[in-house]
C-alpha cells in the first residue's frame, strides 16, 4: 500500500508564509503527477497546484504568484510554498499524486488533510 504524509499547516497572519510538506511510502514503483488542493468550510474540493513528474507546474489563479510547488523525487515528496497569505487562503489543504505500483497499475492518493488557517 501507499500512503502520503503531510506536515505543515497551522495558524499564520495575513502577509505570512507557511510550507508544506507531503512524503510518499510504501510499494512506489514511479510518482507521476503532485498536486495540492484545499477545501475550506460550505466548499468544494479544489485544485490548488500540480507538478508534472518533469517538473511542469500549474496553479490556480487565486494563488498565482503567491504560492509555489516543487517536489523532490529522490524523497518522494511535493512541497507547497505559500507566501503572502490571505484569509481566504484558510482551509484544510490534501496532497495528492498518480503513484504506480508496477508498470501496470496506477492509482490515485490523498493525504489526510492539514489545516491552514490565516487570521490575526
Amino acid at each position: 500500500q501507499v500512503q502520503l504524509v503531510e506536515s505543515g499547516g497551522g495558524l499564520v497572519q495575513p502577509g505570512g508564509s507557511q510550507r508544506l510538506s507531503c512524503a510518499a511510502s510504501g510499494r512506489i514503483f514511479r510518482i507521476n503527477a503532485m498536486a495540492w488542493y484545499r477545501q475550506a468550510p460550505g466548499k468544494q474540493r479544489e485544485s490548488v497546484a500540480t507538478i508534472t513528474s518533469r517538473g511542469t507546474t500549474t496553479y490556480a489563479d487565486s494563488v498565482k504568484g503567491r504560492f509555489t510547488i516543487s517536489r523532490d523525487n529522490a524523497k518522494n515528496t511535493v512541497y507547497l510554498e505559500m507566501n503572502s497569505l490571505k484569509p481566504e487562503d484558510t482551509a484544510v489543504y490534501y496532497c495528492n499524486a498518480h503513484i504506480s505500483s508496477s508498470l501496470l497499475q496506477s492509482d490515485a492518493y490523498w493525504g489526510q488533510g492539514t489545516q491552514v488557517a490565516v487570521s490575526s
